[in-house]
């Protein structure tokens, strides 16, 4: 099924480019593949900052509307996530969710602008307000990572991601299996792959990570790890 919707996908993406002055917004996970669809189109890409997880690909450049959120308390990535997600606002229409220096931008599509403006008003209980930024001003951001260490019993994607969301194995292989997390910008398919050095994936709805190796052992010949958790 997924498999399914990934063709359905990138075929919606290469027609946009073909026929449209610009795509919405693109997981960079589609774009090895949109790019041998499109090997011999010229269009350009609009990354807004070095390392972005989604950008738009154009002939013509459409209008983005870069936010930052003020908010008198702290808020989470995935917060922010949710709360866009709550607002019935579909992944194409909105880019990264950034936090900077303690700040916190969302980058969107100008068609949703009004939308965004009346309806983005808290965050976790939090009342909140919108700043607009120039579409460029995230082009010196640095991808920020909080660096993190578990116990695990082996280095197993389906092990690891069932302790960073802190739930069952179960649960970790029943994400897999709804082709929730992707290992390396590709579907992951195989819940006992071994975690490598530097191999990123990421956990729909939760957040991207990388795998920094193996550190330690218990005495009880249990793994050390770490791993870099984006945000």
């Amino acid at each position: 099924k997924e498999k399914v919707i990934i063709i359905y996908t990138v075929e919606k993406i290469v027609e946009k480019v073909l026929y449209s002055n610009s795509t919405n917004f693109v997981e960079i996970k589609y774009l090895n593949r949109v790019k041998k669809e499109l090997k011999n189109v010229k269009y350009n890409i609009y990354e807004p900052f070095i390392g972005a997880t989604k950008i738009i690909l154009y002939n013509k450049m459409p209008n983005i509307k870069i936010y930052e959120i003020v908010s008198s308390n702290d808020l989470r990535h995935q917060d922010i996530l949710g709360t866009l997600y709550s607002l019935n606002i579909s992944d194409e229409m909105f880019g990264d969710v950034v936090i900077w220096n303690n700040r916190y931008f969302i980058i969107i599509l100008s068609s949703i602008d009004n939308y965004i403006k009346s309806n983005l008003t808290s965050i976790k209980n939090s009342k909140v307000d919108l700043i607009e930024k120039d579409p460029y001003y995230l082009k010196d951001y640095k991808q920020e990572y909080e660096e993190c260490i578990i116990i695990v019993p082996s280095i197993r994607v389906d092990v690891i991601v069932s302790k960073i969301i802190n739930s069952s194995r179960s649960n970790a292989l029943e994400k897999i299996k709804n082709g929730d997390i992707y290992l390396n910008y590709e579907l992951l398919t195989k819940p006992t792959y071994m975690l490598k050095e530097n191999d990123i994936f990421s956990i729909r709805k939760y957040c991207k990570y990388k795998f920094l190796g193996e550190i330690n052992k218990t005495k009880k010949g249990s793994l050390v790890i770490k791993y870099l958790k984006y945000v």
